[in-house]
């Protein structure tokens, strides 16, 4: 599971690059539509919660070790 997390945080930051670069593409033109400006914030989003769970991760590992020692 955790290994899944990882590699889909990995591909996640291809796509919010390469959202990055089309968005910057795109408000270079002279009449770029809006939504374009929005187009990072979703991959970012995923970003965000994923990588939330996997700075989480440790911390939750090293309770769950504890619990098991008691």
């Amino acid at each position: 599971m955790n290994l899944t997390f990882r590699q889909v945080h990995r591909w996640l930051s291809v796509v919010f690059t390469l959202s990055i670069v089309v968005t910057a593409v795109a408000l270079a033109q002279e009449a770029p539509p809006v939504w374009v400006a929005y187009l990072p914030l979703f991959p970012l989003a995923l970003l965000l919660l994923t990588g939330l769970y996997l700075f989480a991760l440790p911390y939750t590992a090293r309770r769950r070790r504890a619990a098991r020692g008691r």
